[in-house]
Order: C-alpha cells, then sequence, then structure tokens
C-alpha cells in the first residue's frame, strides 16, 4: 500500500509538471493559430503514455538510483580508497553520458549536418564514425569532470573558481575554433545533463557530502552537474579543433 501511493504521487506530480506544457500548446493552437488538434484521440493516448512513463521514471529514481548511488558513495568513503572512489567517479559519468539518449540524438544529427554540408564524406560510415567519435569525447571529458568534481567536494575547494575559469576558457576557445564546431559544443554540455547523467551523478555529491565530516550536502554535494555541462563544451570545440 505504501508503494502504492508513493508511486500515485509521483503520478500527481507528473500530471502536474507537464500541465503548463500541455496548456501552452492547446492556447496556441486554438486561439493563435486557430486550428483544431489533428488526431486528438492520439494525442490524449501519447499524453497519457507520457504521463505514465514520467512516473515510473520518477518513482524509480526515488526508489532505486538516489538511494544506490547515496549507499555507494557511504562505501567509497568508509572503505577510504581514494582510487576505487575516483575510478568509480569515471566510470560513472562516462559509462552515463555515453548511454544518453539526447547525446546520441544530437551527435546523429551532428553527423549528418556535417556530411551534408561537406565537411565529412557522405557514407553511412563516415556518419557513424564522426558521431561515434563526437559522443565518446563528451562522455570521456563527463568522466573527468565528475573526477574533478569529486576531488573538489575531498578537498572544499570553492566551485565558482573552478566555474569562472572553465568558462573563461570556453570564450578563448570560441574564437580560435571552427564555426560548424561551436554550436554542437555548446549543445554538447545541455544534453549531457538530460534523464540518466543528472540522478546518479547529484546522488554520488550529495552523498559523498554526507559521508565526509565538515562537508554540507547543500554547499558540497551540488555542483557536479555544473562540472559535467562545462566540461563537454571545452572538450567538443577542442575536437573540433583538432579534427
Amino acid at each position: 500500500m505504501k508503494t502504492f501511493f508513493a508511486f500515485l504521487r509521483a503520478t500527481l506530480q507528473s500530471v502536474r509538471d507537464l500541465a503548463p506544457i500541455i496548456i501552452v500548446i492547446g492556447v496556441f493552437q486554438l486561439v493563435v493559430i486557430e486550428q483544431p488538434l489533428p488526431n486528438w484521440l492520439g494525442l490524449l493516448a501519447g499524453t497519457a503514455v507520457i504521463v505514465v512513463g514520467l512516473s515510473f521514471f520518477i518513482f524509480g529514481l526515488e526508489m532505486g538510483l538516489f538511494p544506490l548511488g547515496e549507499s555507494m558513495a557511504h562505501a567509497f568513503v568508509r572503505k577510504g580508497s581514494l582510487i576505487a572512489l575516483l575510478l568509480y567517479a569515471f566510470a560513472l559519468g562516462f559509462g552515463t553520458t555515453v548511454a544518453e539518449p539526447a547525446l546520441i540524438a544530437v551527435t546523429a544529427e551532428a553527423a549528418d549536418a556535417a556530411a551534408e554540408t561537406g565537411h565529412i564524406v557522405e557514407s553511412e560510415e563516415a556518419r557513424s564514425g564522426y558521431a561515434l567519435g563526437m559522443r565518446l569525447t563528451v562522455a570521456l571529458s563527463v568522466g573527468l569532470a565528475i573526477v574533478l568534481g569529486v576531488i573538489r567536494i575531498l578537498k572544499g575547494w570553492p566551485i565558482h573558481l573552478f566555474i569562472i575559469t572553465g568558462y573563461a576558457l570556453v570564450v578563448i576557445m570560441t574564437a580560435f575554433a571552427p564555426d560548424e564546431i561551436i554550436g554542437i559544443a555548446y549543445d554538447s554540455g545541455g544534453v549531457t545533463t538530460s534523464t540518466i547523467t543528472v540522478p546518479m551523478v547529484t546522488a554520488l555529491g550529495v552523498g559523498l557530502a554526507s559521508s565526509i565530516r565538515g562537508r554540507n550536502p547543500m554547499t558540497d554535494g551540488f555542483g557536479l552537474i555544473a562540472f559535467a555541462s562545462l566540461t563537454p563544451i571545452i572538450f567538443v570545440l577542442m575536437y573540433g579543433m583538432l579534427i
């Protein structure tokens, strides 16, 4: 019964979160464009599927991923192995990012655009290689970003110094990077902070900060996502300059 009510709460939260999007689309479709909704039965069915899927996703995060991430962070701190913790942080960042659906979609679109504009050979092999190279570049950057973020939490270093330095580097690299890679680089920073990466990385940061004496989960536990969205921009700009 407790599980049922938890899922019901997640469903109500999903409906509340989706309501503004549904209202905006409905108002513009019926009032501004002044056209009826096409295939409204299909739209209703699709919306219901989205609500159910999002509810299961939120419920799964609360039940599994968040507790798992925090418990693993506690376990690594109790074990006292810095190497194991950093290896886990890198593997977590790399693994969750390389499997990120949003990143797969963006790199595939980037490969198609590169082929259409003549930057790569017009072939399936060239597109796959270009997309895979960019995808691995972003995943590698996120893995290293999580490692850096974990070290920051352990040492208690202020996060704003890293962010300011990182974005200053982005501005400098943007001036020298090829024009066709700049937009992709900036978008790659956003797509890494999506459905798979964010829950696990956030749970790691909060669990780690709450396990270390003198660290505050609110002030020290968050910020890993900022690293995960900043470093891909740097690495993809570098990828475009080199490749």
